[in-house]
């Protein structure tokens, strides 16, 4: 058993302070940005940035559903990390300056299965859920 990770990142047409605002939002924004991967998505306490709690079941695949628990924390400025209480899933949004830009970046990583299993889910997973991520990055350029 290995780790698993997958990564998107996407350069938004707007400043690192109001992308950050909008990814912190996981009360009005962050639907907005869920592709239709994602459902039952329900914010459980707070709502912005840090402290917020949240589930939804994501669709990897036709037969792969994760039913995600996450809960916020922010390591710090425009880093917020969603750790799965479901799982060993930890998803990590970084909003970095890119001049009068801003670069995206989203990560997932969580621990892989062993055996055959596993060298399939590290070989195809990633690809999978960065087109996933692509497509959320790709909602949130079209709100900024």
């Amino acid at each position: 058993m290995g780790k698993v990770t997958a990564t998107a990142e996407r350069t938004i047409d707007a400043p690192a302070d109001k992308v950050r605002a909008l990814v912190a939002d996981y009360a009005e924004t962050r639907p907005k940005l869920l592709t239709e991967h994602y459902r039952d998505y329900e914010v459980t306490e707070g709502g912005v940035g840090a402290g917020t709690k949240a589930g939804w079941k994501l669709q990897a695949t036709s037969k792969r559903v994760r039913d995600v628990a996450a809960t916020v924390t922010e390591p710090r400025p425009g880093v917020l990390v969603e750790t799965d209480a479901n799982s060993s899933m930890v998803t990590t949004w970084t909003v970095a300056e890119a001049g009068d830009k801003s670069l995206v970046r989203i990560e997932t990583s969580w621990d892989g299965a062993g055996g055959i299993g596993g060298f399939f889910e590290k070989t195809f997973a990633p690809g999978g859920l960065k087109k996933i991520y692509d497509g959320v990055l790709g909602k949130l350029a079209e709100i900024v």
